[in-house]
């Protein structure tokens, strides 16, 4: 038969509820404290790597930037002495041009004295070479 609850089912209740009590002061809140503020923590630490994922997306973007920029440079560098180059060029190969045109003109003044010298020579001589000839045909002096 069942019997109506005595008071030892009473003081198993209280002891159970004083248990909790004690138990929750003691072990539970402490413990759920720790995990809120690890969660926190967690938190803070989740908001620190999305500030510094932007940072270093802002930074690549910086990055990728100047390195255009600086290809960018690079190539009209390159074109201004590629420019500065073929100027450079057309001087030398001007300056080689006049120096051999002057070279070829007073060539070409030592050759004309020379073939009129040696004009003057031979007309000077052909005269004489016409009176020998002329000797030789005819048989007699001049």
């Amino acid at each position: 038969m069942i019997e109506y609850p005595n008071l030892t089912v009473f003081i198993q209740i209280a002891n159970f509820i004083f248990l909790l009590i004690i138990l929750n002061l003691i072990l539970y809140r402490p413990i759920r404290d720790i995990l809120g503020q690890r969660k926190n923590e967690v938190r803070s630490f989740e908001s620190s790597i999305g500030i510094y994922n932007d940072r270093l997306d802002q930074s690549g973007k910086r990055l990728d930037e100047n390195r255009k920029e600086a290809r960018g440079e690079g190539v009209k560098e390159k074109e201004s002495l590629k420019g500065e180059g073929l100027e450079e060029e057309k001087r030398l190969l001007q300056e080689a041009l006049s120096a051999s045109e002057e070279k070829i003109g007073t060539s070409r003044k030592d050759l004309e004295s020379t073939i009129y010298g040696i004009q003057e020579t031979l007309q000077g001589e052909i005269e004489g070479f016409s009176k020998e000839l002329a000797e030789k045909i005819m048989g007699r002096s001049l």
